[in-house]
């Protein structure tokens, strides 16, 4: 099945780079172009059923989650989301973290002073949680489901498991490099908090994300303000208070109305479809990069692996890709590859070729 129609970019390059961004599709270009003639022609009345419109987009969300619409937020991307729900914290919170993650993960729980120890993202990741939570018995673990650089993914059955036998362990996933990769059921998962920017494996453009919360979160944030009243103006009724905390100020309508489009987007494909293609591209990769020695120990040794890899790099390899037009990212000591469902076995068999070459 092929995708060029959808995103033209494919035709005039090989496309291994959505682990930074996502590509913009035919259609959502269409839509946006139509949101903002709506706003070019009709100026302030454009924004006079922005309530609803939101609303809309919280209710897709949740849908294609399987979360509570009153516990799902727009935010504008991991950062903001996982920023704030810091802040509703109390400060006597221990973090587990896990070492080399993603900068918006590790850095402002560390910064803002919280007592942190790591668990080491190798072939026993999991193991590795579990000594830790059992000897520095944490309160929160905080994680990127799939690890940025390497795209080592947790185990999720793992997490349910630990939430079974760790239930007051608050346990917080940032999904941006797995939400859109996979069905899934947040409400079955162990995660309490799900937070996951839209521009990368959602292929929602820029500035839109969301929060997801389990019932149970909402005693544990915000406590300080609890007794202050909310506000009562008429365009902030009907208002909760998490709402006003994540959600402050205006929303943009064409972001967030980006994210509604990815859902019925991925809806319309088939989540099935998605990850099985994932799942077959990224087995062949896997296999193919691991026959030439170019993945490390810890992503070889893993029985399930995400469609992120890492491989050694040099200026003449760098160089090689881009003069085949092969779009990849530099990340740690390696060039970071990464598989949508867009990609084909060509676009695998085009980057061998080029790494086979002889220097």
């Amino acid at each position: 099945m092929s995708f060029i129609a959808e995103f033209p970019i494919l035709a005039n390059c090989t496309y291994l780079n959505t682990a930074s961004s996502g590509l913009l599709s035919s259609s959502f270009l269409e839509w946006r172009k139509s949101h903002d003639e709506d706003f070019y022609l009709h100026g302030s009345d454009f924004r006079l059923q922005q309530r609803a419109f939101l609303q809309d987009v919280r209710e897709h969300v949740a849908r294609f989650f399987h979360s509570k619409a009153e516990n799902t937020f727009l935010v504008q991307n991991l950062s903001v989301g996982f920023n704030i729900f810091l802040d509703g914290l109390s400060t006597d919170h221990k973090f587990l973290l896990i070492t080399s993650d993603y900068p918006s993960v590790n850095y402002p729980v560390e910064s803002r002073g919280f007592s942190c120890d790591y668990a080491l993202a190798d072939e026993h990741l999991e193991q590795n949680i579990l000594a830790k939570i059992e000897t520095f018995k944490p309160s929160v673990l905080a994680l990127s489901l799939v690890q940025y650089a390497s795209g080592i993914r947790i185990d999720l059955s793992f997490i349910k498991k630990l939430k079974e036998n760790y239930p007051d362990l608050l346990i917080v996933g940032d999904g941006t490099q797995f939400c859109g990769t996979c069905a899934f059921n947040f409400e079955a998962s162990g995660l309490d908090i799900l937070i996951s920017s839209g521009y990368k494996w959602m292929l929602s453009g820029y500035g839109n994300g969301f929060v997801l919360l389990k019932d149970q979160v909402t005693a544990h944030l915000y406590q300080q303000r609890g007794n202050y009243p909310l506000p009562i103006e008429p365009f902030l009724k009907d208002r909760s208070l998490l709402s006003l905390c994540f959600e402050p100020g205006h929303l943009d309508t064409l972001s967030f109305g980006m994210l509604k489009q990815s859902v019925l987007y991925f809806e319309s494909i088939g989540m099935d479809f998605i990850s099985n293609r994932l799942q077959s591209i990224g087995e062949m990769a896997k296999k193919a990069l691991t026959s030439r020695d170019l993945l490390c120990p810890a992503v070889v040794r893993r029985k399930a692996h995400s469609t992120i890899f890492n491989i050694p790099t040099s200026a003449e390899l760098t160089q090689r890709l881009q003069a085949a037009n092969i779009m990849v990212t530099p990340r740690g000591d390696g060039l970071r590859l990464s598989f949508h469902f867009y990609n084909t076995v060509e676009d695998l068999e085009k980057l061998l070729t080029v790494l086979d070459q002889k220097k």
